[in-house]
């Protein structure tokens, strides 16, 4: 009778990656440095030094890579926690701002705040209605002002352009634009203004011309880049088949980028959307609700916090407060708008491409 020994079993992933740490080994790191943070929060630390305690923690696990797995991997996971500490170190400054303008606009949220404005109001009450409102109709006016110009800029340097001297010099003056701060096209609109109305007007049309200059580079730059993404094998089918270059561009081109030119307005709305500097020197601010773009002065949401916050008369609080219940709206606004751009951009996309 012959007996078969029956061989020990082998590690087969030790035999092919060498020692390795505990599955859970990186979890409990991350435990731990939570853990740590948390008890220094506890006892009397600032964000910034509990944060520091729980990198210095998670730093524990290259250590412990190189004890167990060897200088390679070690070498591995120390780049993974330095870049994984970079991220996080740069989204705490967007998660801070998150908090803080949610922590303290939240609180003065109702329906008296989106339904009334502020004329004849001191001190506590009051809201939003009529910034709002000229928030509202001044980007409006701008998007209609700047999207034609600028899908149609767009175009003609694409389709008609062709690299003459006139593409250059508008590419130039696109690029000029790109750059130029916001308190610049506020000067450029009041200087226009003036021009026809004298010293001292103030306007909503003029804030949106002033928005207008900064958005239009914005918008030339997105659809230029979306229509050069258009395959030339479509634009020469359609030739191919006589059909002229101004229905080929309306028929074929243009459907074809939609999702990234309806993207890069939405974008470029919501870039100026927030801006405060033109509003302040062509538009003003007034307490009252003004739906004329083309007479007198109107409210907007950033030149109300912004005046709140900078004159809050007696007692102070309520006035602050209004401004970051107005800083927290314009926040929910740009964030749908980006929201609404990623949807837009999802749903009018090609299939293969989602």
């Amino acid at each position: 009778m012959t007996t078969t020994l029956t061989p020990p079993p082998v590690d087969v992933s030790r035999e092919l990656y060498g020692a390795q740490l505990p599955t859970w080994g990186p979890r409990a790191v991350i435990a731990a440095g939570l853990l740590g943070a948390a008890a220094a929060y506890a006892v009397g630390a600032n964000l910034l030094e509990a944060a520091l305690v729980a990198w210095l923690i998670c730093m524990v696990l290259p250590l412990w890579s190189a004890a167990v797995e060897g200088r390679r991997k070690a070498t591995d996971r120390l780049v993974t926690t330095l870049v994984t500490s970079a991220f996080a170190l740069a989204m705490f400054p967007l998660f801070s701002i998150l908090w803080t303008v949610i922590s303290k606009g939240s609180k003065v949220l109702s329906a008296e705040f989106f339904t009334y404005s502020m004329r004849n109001v001191v001190g506590e009450g009051g809201g939003i209605y009529h910034a709002l409102v000229g928030t509202l109709l001044i980007t409006g006016a701008a998007a209609v002002i700047s999207i034609p110009i600028g899908i149609f800029a767009a175009i003609y340097l694409v389709e008609y352009a062709e690299g003459n001297r006139l593409s250059r010099w508008i590419r130039f003056l696109v690029d000029v634009m790109t750059g130029i701060p916001s308190i610049v096209a506020g000067l450029f609109a009041y200087a226009l203004f003036v021009l026809f109305f004298g010293e001292g007007v103030r306007m909503g049309i003029g804030g949106s011309v002033a928005l207008s200059v900064l958005m239009i580079p914005i918008l030339v730059r997105s659809t230029e880049e979306m229509l050069k993404l258009v395959p030339n094998e479509l634009r020469e089918a359609s030739y191919a088949l006589g059909v002229p270059k101004w229905r080929t561009v309306a028929k074929v081109v243009l459907p074809t980028s939609l999702a990234g030119i309806v993207t890069g307005i939405t974008l470029s709305i919501a870039r100026v959307i927030g801006e405060t500097a033109p509003l302040l020197i062509i538009v003003g601010t007034t307490d009252s609700v003004n739906f004329n773009l083309f007479n007198g002065r109107m409210a907007s949401l950033p030149v109300f916090a912004f005046a709140s916050q900078r004159n809050p008369g007696i007692p102070p609080q309520f006035s602050i407060d209004r401004a970051w219940g107005a800083a927290l709206v314009l926040l929910v606004i740009v964030m749908l708008l980006n929201l609404i751009a990623r949807l837009v951009s999802y749903f009018f996309s090609p299939k293969g491409e989602r």
